[in-house]
């Protein structure tokens, strides 16, 4: 897509703006957005720069410095190399850098675990461990109202579901 401007070079930007309820969606070029005089800011960044500014937020730069660089026994990556390009070097280095990449993960994601969708081939022990865990809380509630029926069709509900996993 060309520049909607100038329409001379490709549209890397994307400026969408709403004022009383009406949206305006330009597509310009890095030149004539620095041009607009709407636009207060224009400061191109890549992934791997909010990455590692994530990672400058986090207060153990201080304590990875004084105690020696973590390195991936895997492929030979250090911590200061994964900050400066923002990648992993392989899956192994999750592992090894797990105390410095924890808090990230966390402020990035808002947790550790995966919550969203799981692959319905790749995912049945994981979709059997979510089962179980909605179960257990219906039956701490079935039991919280006395419901004793239903907590013990939850109660032989959850044990079958156990059986199954163990089965995986």
């Amino acid at each position: 897509m060309l520049c909607q401007q100038c329409q001379k070079r490709p549209a890397t930007v994307h400026f969408t703006k709403i004022v009383n309820n009406h949206k305006t969606e330009l597509y310009l070029c890095e030149e004539c957005a620095r041009q607009k005089g709407d636009f207060k800011v224009f400061v191109p960044f890549s992934i791997n720069d909010l990455l590692t500014g994530f990672l400058d937020m986090d207060k153990t730069t201080v304590h990875i410095e004084s105690k020696g660089l973590p390195r991936c026994k895997a492929c030979g990556m250090d911590f200061m190399q994964f900050r400066k390009i923002g990648r992993l070097g392989c899956q192994d280095c999750y592992r090894y850098f797990a105390e410095e990449l924890t808090p990230v993960i966390k402020r990035v994601q808002g947790g550790t675990k995966h919550t969203g969708k799981v692959p319905r081939r790749a995912g049945i022990g994981l979709r059997l461990e979510r089962q179980i865990q909605q179960l257990k809380a219906q039956l701490q509630k079935a039991i919280e109202t006395e419901a004793f029926e239903e907590a013990a069709r939850l109660r032989d509900q959850i044990r079958e579901l156990e059986r199954q996993l163990g089965q995986l």
